[in-house]
């Protein structure tokens, strides 16, 4: 496992880290076995892991909460986020502020969010949507502020909308922002364009998260893949967006590399990007833990095959069906 810079929280980050979503959200989850799973992770270098409250009302903070625990020896480093309390993804310019993160819902959320995680301080608390027209809104900072002065955080962050990198650039600017969440992949090669040269200006952590956009870059999925209603990739890879992904990873297949997989390569793109901090894969089997760390370990593409995935991009706009 390589490590790097979290921007100017100054911790050494494991490059390839754990996203929980999908151990409480997501159709198929087993608690014995996602707990194995980040054990695995743990003994193979992770220390980065990623939660928040609307990943089962807290579930997955609890189970974050519970293996952190079971390590009291290893520093983890523990990221969660404020879920929104309009319940709307993605946020808006509509919304005003604090209908959506006013002081006393945020504080509330940070109380529960710190008894689930069985600290006394979170390591990063990220709000879990942004819109920039609420940046200069005053609660914003004194709430930020509030919490840092309190030690109910060491440092903050956003979680930027999908598929909106640049709606948070103007936040990053206050001073407040210690690390961003942004969408990251194959497909998603948008923040390179405003996002990434400002975080690296301003030293500011990358978390790219989607490495395999939700599923498709795993390469199994086809045009009968189908998830159950309850689960939220039914959803998004509905009819207006199965066909045409898999047309595309159909076409990205063709560059793979002999002797690599696709996810490897999906994962080494994004590594291969010196912005970028860490990724959060979902890793809920434990051969997920193992390939994944290895693609770590292989280190970033050629420069010619990373020319070459440019191509790929796929520049899209947030839909209904992409919430």
């Amino acid at each position: 496992m390589k490590y790097r810079k979290l921007g100017r929280t100054g911790w050494d980050v494991s490059e390839m880290a754990q996203g929980l979503w999908g151990m409480s959200g997501w159709s198929g989850s087993d608690d014995h076995e996602s707990l194995a799973a980040m054990q695995l992770a743990i003994d193979r270098g992770c220390n980065f892991f990623d939660t928040a409250w609307a990943y089962g009302e807290g579930k997955s903070d609890g189970l974050l909460g519970k293996i952190t625990a079971q390590n009291s020896g290893k520093r983890l480093y523990a990221a969660s986020k404020i879920p929104p309390a309009n319940d709307r993804w993605p946020a808006l310019p509509s919304y005003k502020y604090r209908d959506v993160f006013s002081a006393d819902h945020v504080f509330k959320y940070a109380d529960l969010i710190r008894k689930k995680l069985g600290a006394d301080t979170i390591d990063l608390l990220q709000f879990h949507v942004w819109d920039d027209s609420w940046t200069n809104e005053p609660e914003f900072r004194s709430t930020v502020e509030k919490l840092k002065r309190d030690k109910t955080i060491r440092y903050f962050g956003l979680s930027l909308n999908r598929w909106e990198p640049e709606n948070g650039i103007k936040a990053l600017h206050t001073g407040l922002v210690d690390a961003v969440q942004v969408i990251y992949n194959i497909f998603d090669q948008a923040p390179e364009d405003e996002l990434f040269p400002v975080c690296q200006e301003l030293n500011i952590g990358v978390i790219a998260r989607v490495p395999f956009d939700e599923g498709s870059l795993g390469g199994k999925m086809t045009l009968k893949t189908r998830f159950p209603k309850d689960d939220w990739r039914a959803g998004y890879f509905g009819r207006e967006n199965l066909a045409p992904t898999i047309a595309r990873v159909e076409k990205l297949k063709a560059a793979v590399p002999k002797g690599m997989t696709l996810p490897e390569m999906a994962l080494r793109f994004i590594l291969s990007h010196p912005a970028v901090s860490t990724t959060i894969p979902g890793m809920r089997k434990a051969d997920h833990v193992r390939q994944n760390i290895a693609a770590s370990d292989a280190g970033p593409l050629d420069k010619a095959l990373l020319q070459q995935l440019k191509k790929h991009r796929w520049d899209r706009t947030p839909q209904k069906w992409s919430d």
